[in-house]
């Protein structure tokens, strides 16, 4: 499963470099986002934007204050 640790990128750039990534799974794949906050605003962009999201496949947790981890799925062929 695809895995993406966001904190280390600029916050400016990190919705491009998630898009990215999540354009380049298969279908029926899930890219994992590792996040310093919930992103919520990312959930509601993907839910808008990409029609490949899988939003009701969604999940995120708290792993730690600084560490959420959320589940971005793609719709199956």
């Amino acid at each position: 499963m695809p895995r993406l640790d966001v904190r280390d990128i600029p916050p400016v750039n990190r919705h491009d470099r998630i898009h990215d990534e999540f354009d380049g799974i298969a279908p029926g794949e899930t890219l994992t986002i590792v996040n310093d906050h919930e992103p919520k605003p990312l959930y509601y962009e993907m839910a808008a934007e990409v029609p490949d999201f899988d939003e009701e496949g969604y999940e995120v947790r708290k792993d730690a204050p600084d560490e959420f981890v959320a589940e971005f799925p793609k719709v199956e062929g």
